[in-house]
């Protein structure tokens, strides 16, 4: 399988200058993303766990499996929406809690939440955002979920579901696949997560120097950059290694499913479980939690490796819940095609994660915008060329 990264290696000359001018896939805006992030920010993105083998498998999932092509049925009219939780989606993806999104572009959560505002999904605000939930919150009128880790401070994570709750979020999304952090190779060999020598401070700061348009438009953009939402919890942060130092001791390894119970005790919206790759675990969350959504996810490849591609373990989670939850996928989403191939094994919607991720760093709101319009461009091609007029009414059968 050819990987994402072999892709830059094609891109000379007359390509790159289009593809500055006008990215359309979100290997463009990955693209993009890699010319003008530094390393450091770059690869904390695009990487994952050890060998990246999930993280690969993800992506090879979505092209191992073929849509099956109908003809001479009535495709004039196509509808790519989807009705989840009562509200009506232009396409049946949401944007995933994307941690650090602010130092891909200046007040990239703000920036993220107003184009998948203006485009008509919802926006998920991460615990370790750069925007506070109340930033995001001033800069937009529709509501956007927010995801919480599982934190060892009880206090503060009621605290951040308060806030999230005066902020007007409905949804929380509990990411439960951090008990501990998986071992992301690229950020140690970055020093992202390790103490570095002076030499490779120094090497570090030469590449960061390299990239004079991120340091005007992140660096120098005016607000602190640090976790917004962990500005209490850590007043006297002098940099991300301290907040990163806080989270790290927070993850809560002790944490079982009774335990979500506090959880719904304390958030008075809707819950959705982010990590279940396993039927029996789907089996479990609806016993003893009964959230209104469950993602299946493996953090995008980012914690174990050599777990299935998460579209492959997506059926057997839908046999286990059958309709009683929403079913939500994330990883290695890359294209319209891929939600259509999403819907069709079995997931109400998907979660795009470094799909938005790269087109931030690539064009800002604009490229978030841009590259959620591609996407539903894709969905009406391949809707229309399967025969489904109707998002809502893909199914098994789409697949050849």
């Amino acid at each position: 399988m050819e990987r994402e990264s072999e892709v830059k290696g094609r891109l000379t000359g007359r390509n790159v200058m289009s593809l500055n001018l006008n990215p359309v896939s979100v290997s463009d805006y990955r693209e993009l993303a890699r010319r003008r992030l530094p390393t450091q920010l770059f690869d904390y993105i695009d990487g994952g766990s050890y060998a990246e083998a999930t993280l690969d498998d993800n992506v090879a999932a979505f092209r191992r499996l073929k849509l099956r092509q109908r003809v001479l049925r009535d495709v004039s009219t196509i509808d790519t929406s989807a009705e989840i939780f009562g509200t009506q989606w232009k396409i049946p993806a949401a944007l995933a809690p994307v941690g650090f999104a602010g130092m891909y572009a200046r007040r990239g959560e703000v920036q993220a939440a107003k184009a998948a505002e203006k485009f008509g999904v919802p926006f998920t605000l991460s615990t370790v955002g750069i925007c506070a939930i109340e930033e995001v919150a001033k800069a937009t009128s529709v509501p956007f979920w927010f995801q919480l880790y599982v934190i060892k401070d009880r206090g503060y994570a009621r605290a951040l579901m308060q806030r999230a709750h005066e902020a007007g979020c409905p949804v929380l999304v509990f990411t439960v696949d951090l008990a501990v952090l998986g071992a992301r190779y690229r950020d140690t060999r970055n020093g992202m997560n390790t103490a570095m020598s002076l030499g490779k401070k120094l090497k570090v700061a030469m590449d960061f120097a390299k990239r004079p348009g991120w340091i005007r438009d992140v660096a120098l953009g005016g607000k602190p950059l640090d976790f917004g939402n962990l500005r209490e919890a850590v007043p006297n942060a002098r940099g991300f290694g301290e907040f990163g130092a806080w989270v790290a001791q927070n993850l809560d390894p002790a944490m079982t499913w009774k335990d979500l119970e506090w959880v719904r005790a304390n958030w008075p919206g809707k819950i959705i479980i982010k990590g279940v790759m396993d039927r029996e675990d789907a089996r479990l969350a609806m016993a003893e939690v009964a959230p209104e959504g469950i993602v299946v996810s493996n953090h995008g490849g980012r914690q174990l490796d050599g777990t299935p591609a998460t579209l492959d373990a997506l059926p057997a989670i839908r046999e286990e819940v059958g309709d009683r939850t929403v079913l939500l996928l994330d990883g290695g989403i890359r294209s319209g095609l891929d939600i259509v191939k999403a819907r069709a094994r079995g997931a109400d919607a998907c979660l795009l994660g470094r799909a938005w991720a790269f087109a931030l760093a690539a064009q800002g709101e604009a490229g978030v915008k841009a590259m959620l319009g591609t996407m539903r461009q894709e969905m009406h091609v391949a809707q229309a060329l399967t025969g489904f007029t109707r998002a809502r009414d893909i199914d098994s059968s789409a697949i050849a």
